[in-house]
């Protein structure tokens, strides 16, 4: 397992996506409106799109380029045109730092 830190909590904006890449693995972070942050992969299934350049309401992120919005808790499309899911990251937060490990997805 490599954990790595991805950013500060302290850098993350309230439903603003941040894009980091760790390992070679792009990932979108991003703090919803309940204040839990998640982890995603940052490139949209439909498309070659980052989703930390998208929007974010409640629980998902939308793609700015064709409307697919994923859901940040299980990476799952909810509408189309994508159909294919993105990776999920659990996170861990250690004080202020926000922890990933990106060779190890989710069981959602």
């Amino acid at each position: 397992m490599s954990v790595a830190r991805a950013c500060t909590f302290s850098e993350l904006e309230q439903d603003s996506p941040l894009r980091v890449e760790l390992e070679g693995v792009p990932i979108c972070i991003v703090k919803d409106s309940a204040g839990e942050v998640h982890a995603i992969g940052d490139t949209c299934t439909h498309g070659n799109i980052s989703l930390s350049e998208g929007f974010v309401e409640d629980d998902t992120v939308e793609c700015w380029a064709h409307g697919s919005r994923f859901s940040l808790r299980t990476g799952a499309p909810l509408n189309l045109p994508a159909y294919e899911p993105v990776p999920v990251y659990a996170v861990t937060i250690d004080g202020d730092d926000v922890l990933i490990d990106p060779n190890v997805t989710k069981e959602i």
